[in-house]
């Protein structure tokens, strides 16, 4: 089997057309049903409807907790999330998979825990934009939103989308059972 990888030049939101573009190449063999994207205000969310809202594929939109930058802030918009649900997206407000709690333990007493070990690893190995891809898969599982069956990911650095793999989800109980299957996209 021969696949391809696309490496963008730098990470970032100007990557996003040409992620959604690769996406909706991917999903023309027919064998996936859902893509999971990362998207904090809707922005991504909204694009992607764009390029493949006339696909027979289910988008599935992870959003950041609520209170992720101030307490009691949500950074989407109830406007943006029901336009997105309005239009079939199903939109994910959900702790993120590799901080969390996790988190607030090592801000409050130093150290990191390994669920944050696991994520820096992601990370350094393979940019920030695949670690956001296996983060909202396993946060999208474990909402329920996604069938356990080869899903899309797109993730990004900082805001937009950079990367896109194809992931056989698992819930984070189950985190290890996850597969990455392929990289479809990712800054270098």
């Amino acid at each position: 089997m021969k696949k391809e990888i696309t490496y963008f030049d730098s990470p970032g939101a100007q990557n996003t057309e040409d992620v959604l573009r690769i996406v909706r190449e991917r999903l023309k063999e027919n064998d996936i049903r859902y893509v999971v994207i990362a998207t904090t205000t809707g922005r991504t969310a909204k694009k992607a409807l764009e390029i493949l809202g006339d696909l027979d594929v289910r988008i599935v939109a992870v959003t950041h907790h609520t209170g992720f930058e101030r307490p009691g802030e949500q950074q989407m918009s109830e406007d943006v999330r029901r336009e997105l649900e309005e239009r079939g997206v199903r939109v994910v407000t959900a702790s993120h998979a590799l901080s969390g709690l996790e988190r607030s333990i090592s801000r409050r007493l130093g150290g990191a825990s390994r669920t944050e070990a696991i994520a820096e690893a992601l990370r350094c190995l393979f940019g920030k934009g695949l670690k956001v891809c296996v983060e909202i898969t396993v946060m999208a599982a474990d909402a329920g939103a996604i069938p356990i069956e080869d899903v899309i990911a797109v993730g990004g650095t900082g805001s937009g989308a950079d990367a896109a793999a194809v992931i056989l989800p698992a819930h984070s109980n189950n985190f290890f059972d996850m597969k990455v299957k392929e990289i479809l996209a990712k800054p270098l």
